[in-house]
């Protein structure tokens, strides 16, 4: 099976990208050479591992990052950018499968994720440009789930920011004749997300954290102390936090097992300057309810920034730019003569139910990942809930761990078109179920 960590881009070299293009890269840090003792390892330098460096770092832990490639190389830099405030099952749903104390809980953590970033990026990195609002399109035309969803959040949950979007409503904001109801969450919103990322490494290696690149994570060896194999040495902690969501595999096989890897893909168009207003009116992100989601906003530069069209192999295609093209111009026919200047993929983790699967490898080996698509905000929150489990504050993390995450079809083994026809089904027939 093909490693997702170097099954598409040259070692340490951030993608092609429109965010690549616009930020300032920090200078390449060291590797990991011979032995090395420290309070925390940390696998993995994109949201995840940097919020729990940083919070563990502030909390006086000695702190050591190791990332295969670059701070900042994975999916934490490649994404959408879209901050949602909310999980991937909606509150009646997590309800009736976790209890209500606990969705609760869970609802509680889901905001302060997406408030994690917006204040995060208002101290220590306004060049991420954190705006607020997404839009859910559907193209159903039927109100009746959203408003049921909202009028259980009113009474519920009183401090979401979500109303429900009529056909007149949608319309007036995404230009598009394919969407004709859905909700605005003012509570979420977007960020250019290697911006932010960046800022977490910089504000974690203030904070005391040291992080190696190119320093892959080969094996881990249990124990009281674990010891963590890399190329050039040998990392010995403490406690071991594994934060790779879907670039890391191997070195957790409950993980594996729930988390499958995919690609998805995103093209930023030339600048469209006034025609901007022709696609989206307000400066809002999109998603819908496609089974392959499609996901779009514009950038500081009114360039649409265009995502989608997932794949469930490891290789990225070679018709990227000609099947995103045709995904964006299905919806957006105004859009057709415009070129992408930057098209590029990256690798999330999905799960069957679409939420974070959280475990315990061993008594101080904690991991969470799989975070479907809403990981720039969650992601986040989950480094900072596995700092305080590490820091003996165990409570959050087991909360996550109540989120109903079931093993996937043929288990770690399973991937390609026969794993993708059967993940369509099971969400086929959750969606048929709700």
């Amino acid at each position: 099976m093909t490693n997702p960590l170097y099954a598409n881009d040259p070692v340490a070299t951030f993608p092609s990208s429109y965010y690549t293009a616009t930020a300032a890269l920090a200078p390449e840090r060291p590797s990991l050479k011979g032995m090395r003792k420290t309070d925390v390892a940390i696998v993995g330098a994109g949201f995840t591992g940097l919020w729990a460096a940083l919070e563990l770092a502030r909390r006086g832990f000695g702190v050591t990052v190791i990332e295969a490639h670059r701070a900042g190389w994975g999916a934490s830099g490649r994404n959408g950018g879209q901050v949602g405030s909310d999980f991937n099952q909606g509150q009646r749903w997590l309800e009736k499968r976790v209890g209500f104390d606990n969705a609760k809980a869970l609802w509680a953590m889901s905001q302060e994720a997406a408030f994690m970033v917006r204040d995060f990026c208002a101290a220590h990195a306004p060049e991420a440009g954190f705006k607020p609002g997404i839009v859910h399109g559907d193209s159903s035309g039927d109100l009746t789930d959203f408003q049921e969803d909202v009028a259980h959040l009113d009474k519920h949950y009183p401090t979401h920011g979500v109303s429900v979007l009529s056909t007149g409503d949608v319309r007036a904001i995404v230009r598009t004749e394919n969407y004709r109801s859905g909700t605005l969450d003012m509570n979420a919103g977007h960020v250019h997300p290697l911006h932010y990322v960046l800022a977490l490494a910089r504000e974690a290696e203030k904070a005391g954290a040291t992080i190696f690149e190119r320093t892959e994570a080969l094996r881990i060896d249990t124990g009281p102390r674990a010891v963590i194999h890399t190329p050039n040495g040998q990392l010995t902690a403490d406690h071991v936090i594994l934060a790779g969501n879907g670039y890391i595999r191997g070195l957790n096989t409950p993980s594996d097992a729930r988390t499958l890897p995919v690609n998805s893909f995103i093209g930023a168009t030339e600048p469209l300057g006034e025609e901007a207003l022709d696609v989206l009116a307000r400066d809002f992100a999109v998603f819908d309810s496609s089974w392959v989601v499609n996901y779009f906003r514009l950038s500081d530069d009114k360039r649409l920034l265009f995502g989608g069209r997932a794949n469930f192999s490891r290789k990225f295609p070679k018709n990227m730019d000609q099947a995103l093209h045709k995904r964006m111009t299905d919806m957006f026919p105004q859009l057709a003569a415009k070129r992408f200047d930057y098209t590029w993929g990256g690798t999330l983790g999905i799960t069957r139910s679409r939420l974070p699967f959280a475990n315990r490898l061993a008594p101080n080996i904690l991991s969470i990942g799989g975070y479907s698509g809403h990981g720039v905000a969650l992601a986040g929150l989950a480094g900072k809930v596995m700092a305080e489990a590490v820091a003996g504050q165990a409570e959050r993390f087991d909360t996550l761990t109540t989120l109903p995450v079931a093993p996937l079809p043929l288990g770690p083994f399973g991937q390609g078109p026969l794993l993708a026809l059967a993940m369509f089904t099971f969400d086929l027939r959750d969606r048929i179920g709700r």
